[in-house]
């Protein structure tokens, strides 16, 4: 059996169990349990699987969306590049706009300190690492916050971002594909999110190779919407080629 189909047998057993075992994996398909741990990490970056203890989990049984903190520690070492790359799409751009997530929060804290910008946000954390910046003019998106995220959304935050037009928007997502583009696991977030992409002139998306092929509940935004992917090195090499070809600008940290 080839990888390819081991790997979507993998998937199947995961969705239709809830979980799978790597000692169990090895024994039915008859390869070393250090094969199916390789497996698991493919999948895993290809967000089709979460990796625990002796196994792997798939996303649609995860009993509840992780937390900013927990979200945070999970490709650090990522992030941190793909922020770091991020910065070199600003250009002479002056009007941002920065969605929430542990990517563009990062990404903020990398804003070169001897330019101004005036940087519009609906989310907590971008706005309290940047409220005490002296060159940055900051616009606070108001609403209801949603705690998981601490994101505002609602009516109120989509008012707001459709009387506006920025240079860039930088957005989070939780998931990229060619067919469904931006996805994420909440409606009214994605509502603000869509709102976000349309109020700006450019759109740049900082997403960790585990978002890319992978979709969620609701989607934002078409891929056709997107100038620019920046992710990092770790991203499925042929995704990554298919998105470059729907004529995204994709940008490996």
């Amino acid at each position: 059996m080839y990888a390819p189909e081991r790997h979507a047998q993998i998937v199947m057993l995961a969705r239709a169990e809830g979980r799978v075992e790597v000692a169990a994996l090895a024994k039915q398909f008859d390869v070393a349990s250090e094969t199916v741990r390789r497996d698991l990490t493919v999948l895993e970056r290809r967000g089709l699987l979460r990796r625990v203890h002796g196994g792997a989990i798939a996303l649609e049984r995860l009993p509840f969306e992780p937390t900013v903190p927990e979200r945070d520690v999970r490709f650090a070492a990522e992030k941190d590049a793909i922020a770091r790359a991020a910065t070199a799409e600003i250009a002479e751009a002056t009007t941002l706009i920065v969605d929430g997530g542990t990517t563009t929060a990062r990404f903020v804290a990398q804003l070169p300190l001897d330019r101004s910008f005036t940087v519009i946000t609906q989310a907590l954390p971008i706005a309290t690492a940047l409220a005490q910046r002296g060159n940055v003019n900051l616009l606070v998106i108001g609403g209801s916050n949603r705690g998981t995220t601490l994101t505002n959304v609602g009516p109120w935050a989509t008012a707001a971002i459709g009387t506006l037009t920025a240079d860039i928007a930088f957005l989070g997502t939780n998931g990229l594909t060619l067919e469904r583009g931006l996805s994420t696991r909440d409606l009214a977030e994605a509502e603000v999110k869509s709102a976000l992409a349309a109020a700006a002139r450019r759109v740049v998306v900082l997403a960790d190779h585990s978002k890319i092929g992978h979709d969620e509940l609701v989607a934002f935004a078409p891929l056709d919407l997107v100038d620019t992917l920046v992710t990092d090195a770790a991203v499925d090499a042929h995704l990554a080629s298919e998105i470059a070809a729907a004529g995204v600008e994709v940008v490996r940290a």
